[in-house]
C-alpha cells in the first residue's frame, strides 16, 4: 500500500475518535480486553515489555503507534504475528488501542555497562562526523521522546533497537522514513550496540 494511502487511513482513524469524543469513555473495557488478550503475551502487561524481541508500547507516541498498526493491517509492514491480531480491528479500535498504551508511563532499564552507555550518548548527541553518521537527536529529540510520527526511543529494549537498526541496514524494514537506511548503514556494530544500550536506560 502506498504511503499516501496509509497516511489517509491514519487521518481517518484519528478523525473517527475526534468526531466521537464519547468513544473513549464508552469502550475502555473492550480496549483493555483487546490489549490483554492480543498484546500482553508479546508486549507485556500494560505494554511494559517482557520480551526484548518485541517493543515496549507504553509511553510510545500515539500517532506513531496508529501509523504502525495501520502499516501492519495493510501489510505495508509485514509481520506474521501482527497481521492477524489487527485484521478485524476498526480504525477507531486502532486509535483507542494506541491511546491506551500511549497514556502509560514507560520505565527504562538502568544501563548495565556505563562505558558503553557513555559512548552511545555521544553518538546520539553528536553522531560520528568521520563516518557520516548523523546525530540521532536531530529527529528523535534531546530526550529521545520522538514526535508525532517519530518513535520514542527512550526506555526501549536495547535488543529490539539493535534489531530494528539492522533491519534498516538490510532494508527489510521499508515503511518508515528512508533516512534511517542511510543513517544505519554507516554505523558500526559497536555503535549500534552503544546507542541501543544508552537509549534503553532513558526514561
Amino acid at each position: 500500500m502506498r504511503p499516501q494511502t496509509i497516511a489517509c487511513l491514519l487521518l481517518y482513524g484519528l478523525s473517527l475518535v475526534s468526531a466521537n469524543p464519547g468513544a473513549t469513555a464508552a469502550t475502555p473495557d473492550r480496549i483493555a480486553s483487546i490489549a490483554s488478550e492480543r498484546c500482553e503475551a508479546c508486549h507485556g502487561v500494560g505494554g511494559q515489555g517482557n520480551n526484548s524481541m518485541f517493543p515496549k508500547l507504553s509511553g510510545q507516541n500515539e500517532a506513531y503507534l496508529v501509523q504502525q498498526m495501520f502499516n501492519f493491517k495493510s501489510r505495508a509492514r509485514r509481520s506474521s504475528v501482527m497481521e492477524p491480531q489487527l485484521a478485524d480491528l476498526s480504525g477507531e479500535d486502532i486509535v483507542l488501542l494506541a491511546r491506551h498504551f500511549s497514556n502509560r508511563a514507560l520505565r527504562g532499564t538502568p544501563a548495565s555497562d556505563p562505558q558503553l552507555a557513555t559512548m552511545g550518548r555521544k553518538i546520539y548527541a553528536e553522531g560520528n562526523p568521520a563516518s557520516g553518521v548523523a546525530a540521532c537527536h536531530v529527529c528523535h529529540g534531546p530526550a529521545a521522546h520522538g514526535g508525532q510520527m517519530l518513535p520514542r526511543l527512550a526506555g526501549q529494549h536495547a535488543e529490539y533497537l539493535e534489531l530494528q537498526l539492522r533491519r534498516f541496514i538490510e532494508r527489510s524494514r521499508t515503511t518508515d522514513q528512508t533516512l534511517m537506511h542511510s543513517v544505519a548503514m554507516r554505523m558500526t556494530d559497536e555503535e549500534i550496540r552503544a546507542v541501543s544500550h544508552y537509549l534503553s536506560g532513558l526514561n
